[in-house]
C-alpha cells in the first residue's frame, strides 16, 4: 500500500505535467496571434494550478520535512493548514 507522501509526489507530478502542456498551448496562441482575451483566460488557469500544486507541495513537506504525519488527526490539520495557506495566497 502506497503511503499519503507517494500519492502526493504523483499528483504533483501530473499537474505540472499537465501545466507543461497549458503553457505551451499559451504559446501556441501567442504565436498564432489568438484572442488576447482566451489567453488570459489560459493564464488565469495555469496561475490557478501553480496555486493547487504550491498547496500539494506545502502538504507534502508537512508530511516529509516536519514529520507530521503520525495519525489521522494530524493529516487533518495538515489539510487544513493548506487550505488556510491557500485561502490567504488567493
Amino acid at each position: 500500500m502506497e503511503d499519503r507522501s507517494d500519492d502526493l509526489k504523483k499528483d504533483i507530478y501530473v499537474r505540472l505535467r499537465r501545466i507543461e502542456g497549458q503553457v505551451k498551448g499559451i504559446q501556441n496562441m501567442v504565436e498564432k496571434e489568438a484572442c488576447c482575451k482566451d489567453m488570459l483566460v489560459q493564464i488565469a488557469a495555469v496561475r490557478a494550478a501553480i496555486n493547487k500544486v504550491g498547496g500539494l507541495m506545502l502538504e507534502n513537506y508537512a508530511i516529509n520535512c516536519m514529520d507530521l504525519e503520525k495519525n489521522k488527526e494530524n493529516n487533518d490539520k495538515i489539510e487544513n493548514l493548506v487550505s488556510t495557506l491557500l485561502m490567504f495566497l488567493k
